[in-house]
């Protein structure tokens, strides 16, 4: 207080108890659109194997590894809210096992079962590289 006024209010607009869910709902958005428009764009081989969600699982998982290592390395100021925003929101929202696992229920009711099978195995093993890959490329560079 000064001069027997009123209390000067500590204003910190960045740091609100709405904003965690602001990030992980802007960058969810923001992530669901890119899906949606590369889901469009690669669309899914001819035999029914769902190439988009195959395809963006692997490449989310391999930005998730990259965004990991910098933050890992660099620490930003802003580190959780880049965490939220990116990994929880964008990411999120781009890469979503409830897809692959819509898909992959698909392709085993439809009687596809050596197709499933690939789709399950290559998505889990190949996302799992994918992390590690960029996750190591990030320590090698930083």
């Amino acid at each position: 207080m000064r001069g027997g006024g009123l209390p000067i209010p500590r204003l910190r607009p960045y740091y609100t108890p709405m904003n965690p869910y602001l990030l992980v709902g802007i960058g969810g958005a923001l992530g669901a659109m890119a899906r949606f428009a590369a889901g469009g764009a690669i669309g899914a081989l001819p035999n029914g194997f769902p190439l988009a969600t195959f395809l963006i699982n692997i490449a989310g998982s391999l930005a998730m590894g990259v965004l990991v290592g910098v933050l890992a390395k660099t620490t930003p100021q802003f580190q959780n809210e880049i965490r939220l925003f990116v990994a929880v929101g964008i990411f999120g929202g781009f890469t979503t096992f409830s897809s692959f696992s819509l898909d992959a229920i698909t392709l085993i009711e439809r009687g596809d079962i050596l197709l499933a099978g690939a789709y399950i195995v290559g998505s889990v093993i190949l996302s799992l590289a994918g992390l590690w890959l960029g996750l190591s490329a990030m320590r090698v560079v930083l």
